[in-house]
């Protein structure tokens, strides 16, 4: 791909999550063109509407419009948010046999467009639905990205500002593993300021936090049926690092190959992103308890992959 590429985005399924993400887009005036693709045609056109009558109070100046898979030929990122939703009581992997389907239709659509630019992937379960992706697209794995723990890591680092009463930007910490039950918090990292935040908690309360985190997504789902907010942003945040070069680490799904020690799975681990997609991924210092809490966050969508491709 051309880092001469220009900065188009096609947006994939104008749901909850789409449309937050394509406000959060506009908001943070992050590309010059944004397109809507759905299967309701309406509701994707009545987005591109309401979007449009804000573009005065934007940061800058923006084409939005409906379209087709037939846009994503000269897109820089194509977004997918299409899918089967989760409900409640649902758990994120319990979807991964339907939203695999649907994948499979959607992703062969763009790549027959001719689409040589970045997938970014935030259907869930989404560490699954990324592989899934690079399968199905054929394109090299730096330039098919998860969102991974983005939003975790976010929780993790909120639950933290409150915590220690800082700001959450000044918090550093990582949530790795699935987005999902899995998951696991890198105690040993955790720092404000340098200094660590793990001496500073009982067992017991860091056991609290990283069920909070984990647990987020249940409860909003229970109070407003989805979560959408949080994840968009999450979303624009990667669309920014990609679109701007900026070299900055997210905790993004990335595919492992030989990264901690694991092979052939897609999963949040820290990551430079630059114009091109995932430079490189990051290795974190785990202790034996993360390494093993992280072998089994892998052998969990190891065991999903499994039952999907055999």
């Amino acid at each position: 791909m051309s880092i001469t590429l220009g900065n188009k985005v096609v947006l994939v399924g104008t749901g909850a999550v789409g449309s937050s993400y394509a406000y959060s887009l506009m908001n943070q005036g992050l590309s010059d063109e944004l397109v809507l693709v759905d299967l309701n045609e309406g509701k994707a056109q009545g987005d591109v509407m309401d979007l449009d009558h804000g573009i005065v109070y934007a940061p800058s100046s923006m084409m939005i419009r409906y379209g087709s898979y037939e846009d994503c030929k000269d897109a820089a990122i194509v977004v997918i948010c299409a899918g089967a939703a989760q409900k409640p009581g649902e758990t994120r992997l319990d979807l991964v046999n339907k939203n695999v389907k649907i994948f499979e239709s959607i992703v062969g659509e763009i790549m027959k467009s001719g689409f040589d630019g970045i997938f970014i992937v935030a259907t869930n379960p989404v560490d699954i639905l990324t592989y899934a992706t690079r399968k199905f697209s054929g394109l090299p794995k730096e330039r098919v990205i998860g969102s991974g723990t983005v939003l975790d890591t976010a929780r993790f680092r909120h639950f933290l500002g409150k915590e220690f009463g800082t700001a959450p930007t000044s918090v550093h910490g990582y949530i790795i593993g699935e987005h999902g039950d899995s998951q696991l918090p890198v105690w040993s990292s955790a720092n404000i300021s340098g200094t660590p935040v793990a001496p500073k908690l009982s067992e017991g309360r860091k056991s609290e936090i990283a069920e909070q985190v984990r647990d987020a997504a249940y409860r909003i789902i229970e109070m407003k049926g989805a979560t959408y907010y949080g994840i968009a942003m999450g979303l624009a945040r990667i669309t920014k690092a990609i679109l701007r070069n900026e070299h900055v680490v997210l905790p993004v799904g990335a595919m492992l190959e030989g990264e901690y020690g694991e092979e052939d799975v897609y999963i949040g681990v820290p990551c430079v992103i630059h114009r091109k997609g995932i430079e490189k991924v990051i290795e974190l210092s785990l202790n034996d308890v993360e390494k093993e809490k992280f072998t089994a966050s892998v052998q969990t969508l190891k065991d999903i992959q499994g039952q999907v491709w055999g």
